[in-house]
């Protein structure tokens, strides 16, 4: 079991990646362009935190469909335009409401889709809710998680684009847990990090075909 996370070297990356309420859900970390370099194979999961720069990430895109079709996983949070990197990704962005509970009766509209999946034994949904920069339409197949008010995709599983597995989300925990803005992002890392540690520890690598 092993969880590689991407780190660019933000003062939200080094908060959330680096800091003691979280590091030790990672095994190692990595900047962008030392995945040239860093042996994946040693690797089940690979974090792309939010707000990584795409055009970091983009250099290694074939390394990183390697890796998903050896089995592995790839884990890719918001606002990192991960369709720049990674395949089978379709993003609509979309304006953020940044003060949107302060409206009479404010609901953002956020729902779980699949509220029997292992992920919401950890998370409810008021910890998926915070703010949304955009929807995805993802490949047919894929297991939605949780949308937005429209019913579309926030947050997906996809085990039919690569032989490996693709999380997607547009949400972006790293950043606001890593800027002391948004409580509820920091209740989704203490939900959603247990989670990915325990997911790589009872899942076999994938392999189709």
């Amino acid at each position: 079991m092993s969880v590689l996370a991407i780190h660019p070297g933000a003062y939200y990356h080094i908060e959330s990646l680096e800091a003691p309420r979280y590091a030790a859900y990672f095994d190692q970390l990595c900047r962008p362009e030392e995945l040239a370099t860093v042996d994946l194979c040693r690797f089940k999961t690979i974090l792309v935190p939010c707000r990584t720069p795409a055009d970091r990430m983009a250099p290694h895109a074939g390394r990183l469909l390697d890796f998903l079709d050896r089995g592995g996983t790839v884990i890719a949070t918001g606002e990192s335009h991960s369709e720049l990197f990674l395949p089978g990704i379709t993003f609509t962005e979309q304006p953020t409401n940044w003060w949107w509970w302060l409206e009479p009766g404010a609901d953002l509209g956020v729902r779980i889709a699949a509220p029997d999946h292992t992920l919401f034994s950890h998370l409810s949904q008021s910890d998926l809710t915070w703010h949304l920069h955009g929807w995805f339409d993802p490949p047919d197949g894929v297991e939605v998680l949780a949308v937005n008010g429209a019913g579309k995709p926030i947050l997906y599983i996809d085990e039919v684009t690569t032989k490996g597995r693709m999380i997607i989300t547009s949400l972006d925990p790293f950043f606001h847990h890593g800027s002391h803005f948004m409580p509820a992002t920091t209740r989704f890392l203490d939900g959603f990090l247990p989670w990915m540690r325990e997911d790589a520890a009872h899942s076999k690598r994938r392999r189709k075909g």
